[in-house]
């Protein structure tokens, strides 16, 4: 038990520092290539943030854990937005300014609607987890289009600062780039390992810990990301870094983890996570989506206390069910 508690423990540390250089090192990597600093907050700072999920389900699914690692990408969903948002938020309220992110809202619902219609006959399938990085890469163009469309954008705007002020050299970021992705494969499977090992020592499904434990390590970064930008007031970041992480998890990381070995789905998902992610999906538009007055929205103090108890409340279920069933 102490074994893999440390390997959770340590493997949680490295994956998050790791993530972070692979983020510092790509975002100045893709600045060095000439890509447009919209494109590299909603891909490489998304693709980024997700990287620990994407790490972890792929080793999950290479070691035949379907269950570990679609709860991680579902349970990252959901504590993307109950957990980092509502915490966000209640540090400091999230302002919804940019046309760009209140665009992408319904495009989350929407992604989030056929993902989980996918799962409904009981099983991802090799057809669905290829339709799902078929979305992705239409996503891909649609933000490259709009990217080169609205070259200003807000969001624009905060990158190219952030840029600046942490520019770098060549040689630098693809050290950090590579010695980034090495750690990161390197400490999601001591994640996985420790998980694993807790699930079965705890007597609990891999579901459960993917949803709780494993979720919570891998959506680290989104949170610190989050905090940290609502406080210097770049807004358009705190909550583009989840609506994109969020948008990776439901299609690379459900989607290539489909690809290397389809699975049946567990009926829990279907009855209890895929309609709680729906929901809080779904709490965004009205939170969020600017029904107060034209052109903003706001994510205030008791909208963040409402999405931190639903997480609470979503854990305390899955625990209290969790040591019933064992």
């Amino acid at each position: 038990m102490l074994l893999f508690s440390v390997a959770i423990i340590c493997g949680l540390f490295i994956l998050m520092w790791s993530a972070d250089k692979f983020i510092d090192g790509s975002a100045a990597l893709a600045d060095h290539f000439g890509m447009p600093s919209l494109l590299i907050g909603m891909l490489v700072v998304g693709f980024g943030t997700s990287a620990p999920e994407i790490a972890v389900s792929v080793l999950a699914s290479l070691e035949g854990n379907p269950d570990l690692a679609l709860g991680n990408a579902y349970g990252s969903n959901i504590t993307n937005i109950a957990l980092v948002l509502g915490l966000t938020a209640l540090i400091s309220p999230i302002v919804v300014e940019s046309g760009i992110l209140r665009k992408e809202l319904p495009l989350l619902a929407a992604i989030a609607a056929v993902s989980a219609l996918q799962l409904y006959d009981g099983a991802l399938s090799m057809i669905d987890a290829l339709v799902l990085l078929t979305l992705f890469c239409s996503m891909l163009g649609w933000t490259f289009v709009v990217g080169l469309r609205k070259k200003r954008d807000a969001l624009s705007e905060e990158i190219e600062q952030e840029l600046q002020e942490h520019c770098m050299p060549l040689s630098k970021s693809l050290l950090l780039v590579g010695s980034g992705l090495v750690l990161l494969i390197a400490s999601s499977r001591m994640l996985v390992w420790g998980a694993v090992g807790i699930a079965d020592i705890l007597g609990v499904s891999n579901l459960v810990i993917g949803l709780t434990v494993v979720a919570v390590g891998t959506s680290l970064p989104e949170l610190v990301t989050s905090i940290i930008a609502a406080r210097k007031g770049q807004h358009d970041i705190a909550l583009g870094n989840v609506l994109g992480s969020n948008m990776f998890n439901l299609l690379i990381v459900v989607g290539i983890a489909g690809v290397i070995h389809p699975f049946p789905v567990n009926p829990e998902v279907i009855d209890r996570d895929i309609p709680v992610m729906g929901l809080l999906t779904i709490s965004l538009f009205f939170f969020g989506f600017g029904f107060r007055g034209p052109g903003t929205g706001k994510i205030n103090r008791l909208e963040g206390a409402i999405l931190l108890s639903v997480y609470i409340a979503y854990i305390s279920y899955l625990a209290l069910t969790a040591f019933q069933g064992s």
